[in-house]
């Protein structure tokens, strides 16, 4: 079954019940950020960056997104396993439960009970709080993962959905290893704040601000400030009007670091068929 199936709906029910469990996380993980004021470092500060960009960028806009959510290109598969794992790293969920709930936000944009990240019921849900107001349909992973059935016939996938949180250790031990806490602190919870931001920011203000190149169903628009904290996916009109391109930002000056990390995987024979913007639609773009 695929995300353009029909599948149960929360339609009849009511707003779920908090996750107190998902509050406390979050807060706890936002309160331990709080920390890097006290511990701040130059060096510290460039884990974190290159972090963003090698978790947030790699892990989950190239992989997570581009390629395992839309296949817009194909890699060998021990390279596909290996950014997989990157983008677990991330601390976004699984594979199989971040593919299933893109793919339930493109088959369903902004519907108010299909797309779990609907930007129609305000900027707060769909920033953060279809977080902590879990339905069924998009957390448990006997309902979910029919929305994304390639990923679920991979025990690797499985695994890495089951196991994604535990990878925080071996990331931690060298983080401590190199700089102490002030690494730890901030190469995993303030990269952890900001990169979870970052990418709900495609989620809602993408959905509210910015400009539509192309003429889509949905209220996806392009903002730069969105595009350049996630490497390109702030082209969220393009993106949303084909979906199953490689390539986010199609004009000049839409910077699109993921697109030059796709094209270099391309230009050395890591990436093949790589769906880039027909011509018609550039010019109509």
């Amino acid at each position: 079954m695929t995300a353009n199936s029909s599948a149960s709906t929360p339609e009849s029910q009511n707003l779920p019940s908090l996750d107190w469990i998902a509050v406390l996380f979050f807060g706890a993980v936002h309160a331990l950020a709080l920390l890097g004021l006290w511990c701040f470092s130059w060096p510290a500060l460039l884990v974190t960056v290159g972090l963003h960009w090698f978790l947030g960028s790699i892990g989950i806009c190239l992989g997570y997104h581009r390629l395992l959510s839309h296949r817009s290109f194909q890699v060998p598969r021990w390279l596909e396993y290996t950014i997989a794992t990157i983008g677990a790293l991330a601390m976004q969920g699984g594979p199989i439960f971040w593919v299933a709930g893109h793919r339930l936000h493109h088959a369903h944009t902004e519907d108010e009970v299909k797309d779990p990240y609907s930007a129609r019921r305000g900027f707060w849900w769909s920033h953060m709080l279809w977080i902590f107001y879990p339905y069924p349909d998009f957390f448990e992973y006997d309902r979910y993962r029919r929305y994304a059935p390639d990923l679920d016939r991979d025990p690797y996938y499985r695994w890495l959905n089951r196991n994604f949180l535990w990878l925080q250790l071996p990331l931690g031990i060298p983080l401590y290893l190199c700089g102490g806490w002030s690494f730890v602190i901030w190469g995993m919870f303030v990269r952890a704040v900001f990169l979870w931001h970052s990418t709900w920011f495609i989620n809602s203000v993408t959905h509210l601000w910015g400009y539509r190149t192309f003429e889509t169903e949905d209220n996806a628009r392009n903002l730069w400030w969105a595009a350049i904290l996630t490497y390109g996916e702030g082209w969220h009109n393009n993106h949303h009007a084909y979906p199953h391109v490689a390539k986010a930002g199609w004009r000049w000056w839409e910077i699109d670091v993921t697109w030059w990390a796709i094209s270099i995987l391309r230009g050395i024979g890591l990436a093949s068929h790589v769906n880039l913007p027909p011509k018609t639609a550039i010019e109509q773009g």
